[in-house]
């Protein structure tokens, strides 16, 4: 968070972006001690009752607080990468939103096999109004009413359970009241989500031993056996076309995330599925060949640029969630390294639910529209001089992904 200050004359002073938010209204002190002062925006209709930080006061604790004495309103959670909202009547969650990308309602319907990648792309700018998103998919029959309701609660519940596993960020509680039931309100008991999510906590420690990441690659080992429930048998179906990234798999079986784990795990358990950190021949592929060039001019970039911007890691996060459709599918959810180069296998899992003519050019331009974004960051820290050098030198080291894609 921002540091504010305070000159001896009493005048305090805000980041912009946190004065703009208040737009122009007046605060009000709450509350004061010698180590804090708790300030609320005048005529706020909605106040905000509560406020802190995570850390010795845990999510569980503070769910079971606002159930216990049957609170009602917004518990917001702003969060390493995001902000999550859980709504709240007498104590019970009746909704939960998500600015984290993998928990949109798009991207929940995707992982549970309800669309597929090019509708997933149609949906675009529509994503950020989940109301608007329900309403196109519905009006042009790419969904059933049914797949929605069953997604909704799907959402408000991973919402929940990957909450519980934050141990850093800030909260704060303002109490409202909600008139005429919304058709998404569910009514879902709080204390059942979190013994149910911190069991799963528990559990996803275990599948971790044998599938280690959703980036990994699944790949049948040709044992038989006719002893299979009828979920392995379905996901291991997926698997006679070839190998998988392990999410792509769980994506197409239609399990949901958690759920897919606990098949898989069985099944390599079993010794029916191997797991291998490394897609088959990825880093020998022309998509392997494009991905090091151009994280040859992202490394590039960011060792020139992180000396004069410290928070230079955590701006590039930030690229990353705000880039557009279809670029943001390419590269949702790939790991930044700390030398600002991307973790291809993400990436590579990404494409795969892709037709094979359009990877190339789809990850070439996701991967531009960040060096893009990454090279006006560099226009506002360094000279023109130095810019003009970076972004010569920066060609030069991607020109090979551009002949790859002339070839194709």
């Amino acid at each position: 968070m921002p540091a504010a200050t305070v000159d001896q004359q009493g005048r305090l002073y805000l980041p912009a972006r946190i004065a703009r938010r208040l737009g122009g209204r007046g605060l009000e002190i709450a509350s004061v001690s010698a180590g804090h002062v708790f300030l609320t925006a005048e005529g706020s209709e909605n106040p905000t009752q509560m406020t802190g930080v995570l850390g010795d006061i845990s999510v569980v604790d503070l769910l079971s607080f606002f159930n216990m004495f049957r609170k009602t309103g917004v518990l917001r959670f702003d969060l390493p990468g995001g902000r999550k909202d859980l709504y709240l009547q007498d104590g019970e969650i009746i909704a939960a939103l998500s600015s984290f990308p993998a928990e949109s309602l798009g991207e929940i319907l995707f992982g549970l096999g309800r669309i597929e990648p090019e509708v997933l792309d149609r949906v675009g700018r529509r994503a950020d109004n989940q109301n608007v998103l329900v309403k196109f998919l519905l009006e042009k029959n790419l969904v059933s009413a049914s797949d929605i309701w069953q997604a909704v609660r799907h959402q408000a519940e991973t919402i929940v359970y990957d909450l519980l596993s934050f141990q850093e960020g800030s909260f704060s509680f303002q109490r409202k009241t909600f008139g005429q039931k919304d058709p998404f309100q569910l009514s879902m008991s709080t204390q059942n989500l979190l013994m149910e999510g911190l069991r799963r906590l528990d559990e996803r420690q275990l599948f971790t031993r044998l599938v280690p990441s959703l980036e990994d690659f699944a790949r049948p080992s040709g044992k038989r056996t006719e002893d299979l429930s009828h979920s392995e048998g379905q996901m291991l179906a997926h698997l006679q076309g070839g190998d998988l990234p392990v999410r792509e798999l769980i994506r197409r079986s239609g399990f949901g995330e958690f759920d897919g784990l606990r098949v898989l795990y069985h099944l390599v358990e079993r010794g029916l599925v191997l797991i291998e950190g490394e897609a088959p021949g990825a880093s020998q592929g022309e998509l392997g060949l494009i991905l090091d060039a151009f994280n040859d001019g992202l490394g590039l970039l960011f060792r020139r640029l992180s000396p004069c911007k410290s928070d230079l890691h955590q701006e590039v996060q930030e690229l990353l969630r705000e880039l557009p459709q279809p670029c943001s599918y390419i590269l949702r959810d790939a790991r930044l390294r700390e030398d600002g180069t991307l973790d291809s296998r993400r990436i590579l899992a990404n494409l795969a639910g892709l037709e094979e003519g359009d990877k190339m050019r789809l990850l070439a331009d996701a991967l531009g529209e960040l060096l893009y974004m990454e090279c006006h960051i560099a226009r506002q820290v360094l000279a023109k001089e130095q810019v003009t050098e970076l972004i010569g030198a920066v060609k030069a080291a991607t020109a090979r992904a551009k002949d790859i894609l002339g070839r194709n």
